[in-house]
């Protein structure tokens, strides 16, 4: 009764000679890293909008060279009233301001999508500027 077997250090021991990390440099469950920006607007932004130069617009307008355009300026896409009266260009600022509330950036705007983490939007944004 008195033997206990420890056999964590030899399974660790031998995980580690087959190359296996130990468990501690693994990511803890739960804490995914966050995706690329190409994988970000695949899954979030490509089912309304193109970065593709020539692209119609879909049911958003064509994002290709949105840094430095004046919102509202994509021919071929009707926009609501509110971007003819938006008075900046798109930059980094107003691109995360927009994508945490686009209607608090354009008032009208019928833009339903959202992002409330300030990473992911860096990482949309970083993207898209890449894209310009």
């Amino acid at each position: 009764m008195g033997m206990r077997v420890r056999i964590a250090g030899p399974l660790l021991a031998l995980a580690c000679a087959w190359g296996a990390p130990p468990a501690a440099a693994q990511p803890a469950p739960g804490a995914a890293a966050t995706p690329d920006g190409a994988t970000l607007f695949r899954r979030q932004c490509m089912a309304c909008h193109s970065v593709n130069a020539g692209d119609p617009p879909r049911q958003g307008p064509n994002l290709a060279g949105v840094f430095g355009r004046k919102p509202g300026s994509v021919t071929g896409f009707r926009y609501s009233a509110g971007y003819a009266a938006a008075d900046f260009v798109w930059d980094e600022a107003h691109l995360d301001s927009y994508l945490a509330n686009p209607q608090a950036v354009i008032p009208g705007s019928v833009m339903a999508y959202r992002q409330n983490n300030p990473a992911t939007r860096q990482v949309i944004i970083a993207w898209l500027k890449e894209q310009n």
